[in-house]
């Protein structure tokens, strides 16, 4: 049966798109506002926009299967809907909440996206009346959107499977939730700052409330059981409602120990069980014991001896929660109780009290916990003062594992009377004490409250100094380390230098064994050094001893000796003698060896080159430093690009970045041309790192200008061009964006770049960033987005012209007329000459008015330079713009290349038979005094250009009576300076104006 053509030009079908295509707009317009998936939405956002156009079409068109066609407007209609309802979830919902549910998230981007595609492929293109090259569109948009790739990231993929796990394993450990909680404060994007943090966590509580609302009890019990993970963390709550939480606990429970349940007691061992799990028969054992009674060739059950199945062994996981709450219990009572022999007296009493102490300390975190809030932490600092050596030993001990991972403990040990005193006095006693005294202090110097005073008690400086040189390895670590916590401080550094801390470092470095060597170098690698201190180590002779452990043969003394020397080479002086002093050799050789035995070895030796790149800019001295002075290194440097690890990647790239800077910027871009750095870049673009992807870009950009149109197009394509305007759209680096703007440009201008650019949507990007650096103030986004604008507005392709035009930019260019950079100037000038080239043939004609003239309306007024009616849109019009004052001002810049672009802009209004109006209006806005200035210019541009405008513009007997006389000076003198052109040029024009005849020599 024949099926009956339908015109769509109203209706539900036209509606129902008018509604997409308004979704469409929120969902682009909001899209950078999501709290999650920021980059995945923006993906999306750019598949939609590229669908409006086509939706635009489709309102107008006559289709044959109008029910195909329903169906695809129904599902576009649905799937957008919901795309826009996730994007506004992700906009308002917590950001902890979001990044649990994020694999749902990308799952439903992933749908939508899809379906998305699935309702486009069901157009009837064929038998529609739609043109091709929208049907080509909605090829290469289903193209896109089939290959998209959404996905969580690798961090949200390790978080979520470590919170499962530990759900799994029911960790309650609080280092483990403290560790979860740093990681989701990175994920999500806000500070470790602990008030933050536990605004975020009770925001997440507030959506398992909504949960819970809407009776989506599976998704409240999970996010439950993520809750009771995360509380273990300290930013949950505070010290004082832990305290109040715990006391209440405590006090319910009696004063004496419970023997254990029957139940608890493995039958095998006799001993309460740890991992109990049930076998085929229904019968609970220690895990470890019944495999080894398995292994043994025991196949009966040890109690009932019945066949067991020795396949089958299930975790009894409540009964070890009751085994673990039985032992939290007594655990608390039996810290509670040891207190009071703390106080007796008898040393074996305290002692054996503190064995038992350390013993919980180091079985939990929790008993950690408990520890400080029982208030043991002043009898353990009232301990340091004991006779006997062995309770100041264990009271240190447990101070330090007290102390760590928990900035409330190091905070209350710092508030008991003369504690830090205390501790410090241990330094001076014997090797074991001292030890453990440095390390306590280490510790607690990890806390900005507490450090502050360890540098303030007399003698700890001097005594810290005499154990860094110490010959055990660990407490000269441990003091030297201390050492470099405390240099933040002018004061400390004083006291160091009065103990000669760095002259015996570097001393030690020079000339101790291999080990000391190793913990001087891991010092110099770790410590946080003013820059004073860099230069003065580098004065004192360090970077010899340290080159030659990195020679050294041993991985771990190459590593530590690298890592120091990127601490030391972050100051640009240090970096400059580095280069000098011959370290880039060894440090390249080392770079380039295929057989290096560590990638973490490799990262930091990139990381330093970077570091002396960056030195090389802005020099001041009369020879230039420069990094790479052979084509195999600067070859053999970029092809670390290839290998596939992302900090090398990078720092290579930062390292070219900052050559393009330097001295040697014209060679590095040459030799990196020739060894088809393009291909690289323009692949690493499309990176998924944006950080490798930026630096890539901002190369990429310091090429380009120099870069042959072949190279260009054998390197590019069209998917190039669309992953450029989505950089642009997605990008929230400064700089990323100034250079793919730059890539546009300074990229080669044919007609097929171009095209690409205008089907990918460059237009309205570029004009948006336009406005955005007018309004910031952003003159680099500004000089490339006006450059990148040329391209579209040549005079031959007039297309283009109005697509631009439509966007309402000339307005905009004349505006940067006043306020950009001159290179802004230049570039918008030029543009608003290329407009002005065709607006002779795109003015509107007059219309003649008909009938009786007193009873018809006014007739329209035509435009003084083009005759007819003109509009900034649809003439591309300078007078209309209101350009001619801003273009005749730009003329007073001293940059010559801006001059020159206003005066060709200007010069179009007298073409051809425009000569005496568009004089007229040259002479209005005072062009033509400017005109004659310009011919005693060092431009030989400005010269011609000027000179041939006044040859014809003299022809008119008005200006040349006006302007003739002060003419006749500038132009003698071009007749006997000028050149060929010029002095020929200036004679014709004395002609006209009298001054010479018409047979002068000088024609």
């Amino acid at each position: 049966m024949m099926m009956v053509a339908e015109t769509f030009a109203s209706g539900p079908t036209t509606e129902a798109i008018s509604q997409i295509v308004d979704i469409i707009s929120e969902f682009v317009l909001y899209a950078a506002d999501v709290l999650a998936k920021k980059d995945s939405f923006k993906e999306l956002a750019t598949y939609l926009e590229r669908i409006v156009p086509v939706l635009k079409e489709l309102r107008h068109i006559t289709v044959i299967d109008s029910k195909t066609f329903e169906l695809a407007v129904e599902i576009l209609n649905r799937e957008i809907r919901d795309a826009n309802q996730l994007r506004i979830d992700c906009s308002k919902k917590s950001k902890v909440y979001l990044l649990m549910n994020c694999r749902t998230i990308v799952k439903r981007l992933k749908n939508a996206t899809s379906e998305i595609c699935r309702a486009l492929g069901l157009l009837p293109l064929s038998t529609s009346s739609l043109s091709s090259g929208i049907i080509e569109k909605i090829d290469n948009l289903c193209d896109n959107m089939q290959k998209a790739e959404f996905k969580a990231a690798i961090a949200e993929e390790e978080i979520l499977e470590k919170i499962e796990s530990g759900i799994q394993e029911k960790n309650v450990d609080r280092s483990y939730a403290n560790n979860l909680m740093s990681l989701i404060a990175e994920a999500v994007g806000i500070t470790k700052e602990n008030s933050i943090m536990k605004k975020e966590l009770e925001e997440f509580k507030t959506e398992i409330e909504n949960a819970r609302l809407r009776k989506d009890l599976a998704e409240a019990i999970q996010m439950d059981q993520i809750i009771a993970l995360l509380e273990r963390a300290d930013v949950a709550s505070s010290p004082r409602e832990k305290e109040l939480k715990y006391f209440a606990k405590r006090k319910s429970l009696g004063s004496q120990p419970l023997e254990p349940l029957q139940s608890f007691i493995c039958p095998i061992t006799r001993d309460v069980m740890v991992d109990p799990v049930e076998t085929s028969s229904g019968q609970t054992f220690e895990k470890s014991a019944i495999e080894k009674w398995f292994t043994e060739g025991n196949a009966m059950c040890p109690l009932t001896m019945t066949p067991l199945d020795t396949s089958v062994l299930r975790p009894n996981k409540t009964l070890k929660q009751s085994i673990e709450e039985w032992k939290d219990r007594n655990t608390m009572i039996t810290i509670a109780s040891m207190r009071e022999k703390l106080h007796s007296g008898d040393d074996d009493e305290v002692q054996q009290c503190l064995a038992s102490l350390q013993e919980l300390c180091e079985q939990k975190d929790q008993h950690k916990e408990w520890v400080i809030m029982e208030n043991y932490i002043p009898l353990l600092i009232q301990l340091l003062g004991a006779k006997n050596r062995e309770v100041r030993n264990n009271a240190l001990v447990i101070l330090c594992m007290l102390a760590k991972d928990s900035d409330h403990a190091k905070e209350r040990i710092a508030k008991v009377d003369n504690a830090i005193e205390s501790v410090v006095r241990s330094l001076g006693r014997r090797v074991s004490e001292r030890k453990l005294a440095v390390a306590l202090l280490l510790e607690l110097s990890k806390y900005d409250l507490v450090r502050d005073y360890i540098g303030k008690v007399q003698g700890c400086i001097l005594l810290l100094v005499t154990m860094s040189s110490s010959d055990d390895n660990q407490a000269a670590r441990d003091a030297t380390e201390l050492l470099d916590n405390l240099s933040y401080s002018d004061q400390n550094v004083l006291k160091m230098a009065k103990a000669n801390h760095f002259k015996h470092l570097l001393q030690r470095l020079s000339t101790g064994p291999d080990d000391v060597k190793m913990i001087m170098a891991t010092t110099l690698a770790e410590m946080e050094l003013t820059d004073h201190n860099k230069e003065s180590l580098f004065e004192g002779g360090v970077l010899d001893p340290l080159l030659k452990l990195v020679s050294h043969v041993d991985v771990q003394v190459k590593i530590v000796a690298v890592k120091a020397l990127r601490n030391l080479s972050s100051l640009k002086k240090n970096g400059i003698q580095m280069i000098q002093q011959g370290a880039v050799r060894p440090l390249l050789d080392l770079l380039f060896h295929h057989g290096i035995p560590s990638s973490n070895l490799r990262e930091h030796v990139a990381a330093i080159i970077t570091l002396l790149a960056a030195s090389t800019i802005s020099q001041n001295g009369e020879a230039p430093v420069f990094l790479l002075e052979s084509d195999e290194d600067v070859f053999n440097l970029f092809s670390l690009v290839r290998v596939p690890a992302p900090d090398v990647q990078q720092n290579v790239l930062q390292t070219f970045n900052a050559l393009c800077r330097s001295p040697s910027a014209s060679y590095i871009r040459e030799k990196l041309i020739q060894c088809s750095a393009v291909q690289e870049l323009v692949g690493l673009c499309e990176h998924e790192n944006l950080n490798l992807r930026a630096s890539a870009v901002k190369l990429f950009s310091c090429l380009v200008d120099g870069i042959d149109e072949a190279t260009i197009l054998d390197n590019m394509s069209q998917k190039s061009i669309e992953t450029l305007l989505r950089i642009l759209k997605s990008s929230s680096d400064e700089e990323e964006i100034v250079s793919a703007m730059g890539i546009i440009c300074y990229l080669p201008q044919t007609a097929q770049i171009t095209q690409w650019f205008l089907d990918a949507g460059a237009l309205l990007v570029i004009y948006k960033y336009i406005q955005e650096g007018k309004e910031k103030d952003l003159q680099k986004l500004l000089e490339n987005a006006v450059g990148a604008l040329c391209r579209f507005t040549v005079q031959e392709n007039l297309e283009w012209q109005k697509s631009a035009a439509q966007t309402g930019i000339i307005p905009l260019l004349v505006q940067l007329l006043e306020c950009g950079t001159t290179l802004t100037k230049q570039r918008a000038a030029l543009s608003l000459a290329h407009f002005s080239m065709n607006s002779v043939k795109l003015t509107r004609p007059i219309p003649k008015r008909k009938g009786l003239w007193c009873f018809s309306a006014p007739g329209e007024d035509g435009c003084s330079v083009h005759g007819g009616v003109c509009t900034v849109k649809s003439s591309f019009c300078l007078l209309e713009a209101e350009a001619v004052g801003p273009l005749a001002r730009t003329l007073e810049e001293s940059d010559p290349g801006a001059c020159e672009a206003s005066l060709d802009a200007l010069l179009t209004l007298i073409e051809g038979e425009r000569l005496q109006i568009g004089t007229k209006v040259l002479a209005e806005a005072q062009v033509i005094p400017k005109m004659i200035r310009f011919l005693g210019s060092p431009s030989i541009g400005l010269q011609e250009k000027s000179l041939q405008a006044l040859e014809r513009i003299f022809r008119i007997l008005e200006f040349k009576q006006m302007y003739g006389a002060s003419a006749h000076m500038p132009l003698v003198d071009l007749t006997q300076r000028g050149n060929g052109s010029t002095r020929s040029l200036a004679a014709r024009i004395l002609a006209h104006l009298n001054v010479l005849h018409d047979q002068s020599s000088y024609f």
